[in-house]
């Protein structure tokens, strides 16, 4: 049994990576610029209201506050 571990150990120690890519291709598809299209559609969405909620928290923050009516 302890042969047979220390030759697995072995052998996968000594192996070099067979089919690994030797570099990227030379540009990027349609597929990879949608898909970056739609992420930036996303944070875009993301932004938009948070923009508008930081102004009002902003706007809030400087001006006075205004005096409630009595009844």
């Amino acid at each position: 049994m302890k042969t047979a571990i220390t030759t697995i150990i072995a052998a996968l120690a000594t192996t070099t990576p067979a089919f690994a890519a030797n570099g990227a291709a030379d540009e990027p598809g349609l597929l990879v610029w949608a898909f970056m299209g739609f992420c930036a559609v996303i944070i875009v969405g993301q932004l938009v209201p948070a923009a508008m909620l930081l102004i009002g928290a902003v706007k809030g923050l400087v001006t006075a506050p205004k005096e409630a009516k009595n009844n």
